[in-house]
C-alpha cells in the first residue's frame, strides 16, 4: 500500500510536467505563424504560456503543502468566491469581450477567465457539502445540490460558454452518483434537464447555428462550419504518423483558435494519430492515478477532492476531443495543462497539487 501511493504521486506528477512542457512545445508550435503576422514575435504566444507554466508550478506546490482539511472548513466560502468570480464578468470595466463573448475579467493587460476557477470551487463547495453525512439520501436534498449548481451553470451561460456549462454539469451529475444519488432520481430529473437543453439551444440562434454545421459544415463552409471543416483537413493530413513538428499548413491562420481551443487538431496534424494516442495515454494514467488517491483517501472530503478533479479533467479531455474530431457540435473548450491559457494551467495544476496533498496525507498514515 505504501509503495502503491507514493507510486501513483510519482506519476501524477511526471504525467503534469510531460503534459504541460508537452503543451508549451505544442503552443509555440501552432501560434508561431499567427505570432508573427498579428504580434510580430513568433515567441508572443509561448512567452504568456511559460509564464503560466510558472504561476502553475507555484500553485501546485503551495497546494501540496495545504492540508486539504483547510479546505472543508470553508467550502461554502468557495462556493461564495466562485460566484464573485463568475458575477464580476458582467461589471463594466473589468469584464472583456472576445468574439461576442463576455468571458475574461482584467485590469489593463492582465486578464483571467472565472469560469476557470469557478468550476473547482465548485467541486470544493460539494466535496464539503456531500461529505457531511448522507445528503443525497432523500431527494429534497438533491434538488437543493443541483440548484447551488445549477447557479453556476446559468452565470457561466450567460456569458455565453457553453462548453465550460456542459463541464461544470457533467461534474455536478458525477459527483452526485458518487455521493450517492440513486438511479430513479436521476431518471426523474433526467427529462425536465433534457428539455431545458432543448430550450437553451433553441433561444440562442449561434447554438443552433453549430448544431447545423456539426450534421453537415459543407452547407455554410466559409461560416458556422469554416471551423470544423478545418480542424478535419488538419485531422487528416496526420495520417498515421504526421507531417512533423513545426510542420502545421492548419496553424497558419486556416484554423482559428489553433493554439487553444483546437490545439488537439495540430497534435494530429504534426505528430500523427500515434502522436494523438500517446498524449491520450498520458491523460489516463494521469487520470487512473488522481482517482486512485481518491479511492484510498482517509475520509469522505478528501475523496470527493480527488473524483472531482479527476471528473474535470476527464470530463474536458473528451469534450474536446469530441469537439475537434467532429463527434459533437462545436464549442470552445481548452485541452487541459495543453492548450494555451495562463488561468487554465494555473488552475488545473493547482488542483493537482490538492491532490498530491491527499496523497501525502495517506501516505504518511501508512507510514
Amino acid at each position: 500500500m505504501k509503495k502503491t501511493a507514493k507510486i501513483d504521486s510519482i506519476i501524477i506528477i511526471v504525467c503534469t510536467l510531460i503534459l504541460v512542457i508537452f503543451g508549451c512545445v505544442m503552443v509555440y508550435s501552432a501560434s508561431k505563424y499567427s505570432a508573427v503576422v498579428n504580434y510580430g514575435d513568433e515567441f508572443f504566444y509561448l512567452k504568456k504560456q511559460i509564464i503560466g507554466v510558472v504561476i502553475g508550478a507555484i500553485g501546485l506546490v503551495v497546494c501540496s503543502f495545504i492540508n486539504n482539511s483547510v479546505y472543508k472548513k470553508f467550502y461554502w466560502i468557495f462556493y461564495a468566491i466562485g460566484i464573485v468570480f463568475l458575477v464580476l464578468v458582467f461589471v463594466p470595466g473589468l469584464s472583456r469581450t472576445s468574439y461576442g463573448a463576455t468571458r475574461w475579467i482584467g485590469i489593463g493587460s492582465f486578464t483571467i477567465q472565472p469560469s476557470e476557477i469557478a468550476k473547482f470551487c465548485l467541486v470544493f463547495f460539494l466535496a464539503g457539502y456531500l461529505s457531511n453525512g448522507d445528503k443525497l439520501g432523500k431527494i429534497k436534498h438533491v434538488i437543493i445540490t443541483l440548484a447551488l449548481g445549477g447557479i453556476y451553470c446559468l452565470l457561466i451561460m450567460l456569458e455565453p460558454n457553453m462548453s465550460i456549462t456542459m463541464c461544470v454539469a457533467f461534474t455536478l451529475i458525477f459527483m452526485l452518483f458518487i455521493g450517492g444519488m440513486r438511479l430513479k432520481v436521476f431518471a426523474f430529473l433526467t427529462i425536465p434537464a433534457i428539455a431545458l437543453v432543448v430550450v437553451l439551444i433553441m433561444i440562442e440562434p449561434y447554438r443552433l447555428s453549430r448544431i447545423v454545421a456539426f450534421i453537415d459544415p459543407w452547407q455554410n463552409p466559409l461560416e458556422e462550419g469554416y471551423q470544423l471543416i478545418q480542424s478535419l483537413y488538419a485531422i487528416g493530413s496526420g495520417g498515421l504518423w504526421g507531417v512533423g513538428l513545426f510542420n502545421s499548413r492548419q496553424a497558419e491562420l486556416f484554423l482559428p483558435f489553433s493554439e487553444s481551443d483546437f490545439i488537439f487538431s495540430i497534435i494530429a496534424e504534426e505528430l500523427g494519430f500515434i502522436g494523438c494516442v500517446i498524449v491520450v495515454a498520458v491523460f489516463v494514467a494521469l487520470i487512473i492515478c488522481i482517482f486512485r488517491v481518491g479511492m484510498r483517501a482517509n475520509n469522505k472530503f478528501s475523496a470527493f477532492l480527488c473524483f472531482g478533479v479527476g471528473a474535470i479533467i476527464s470530463i474536458q479531455v473528451l469534450l474536446n476531443i469530441a469537439v475537434v474530431s467532429g463527434s459533437i457540435p462545436p464549442t470552445g473548450l481548452p485541452l487541459p495543462f495543453i492548450s494555451a491559457g495562463s488561468t487554465s494551467l494555473f488552475v488545473f495544476m493547482s488542483a493537482i497539487g490538492v491532490v498530491l496533498n491527499v496523497a501525502k496525507q495517506k501516505h504518511n498514515e501508512i507510514n
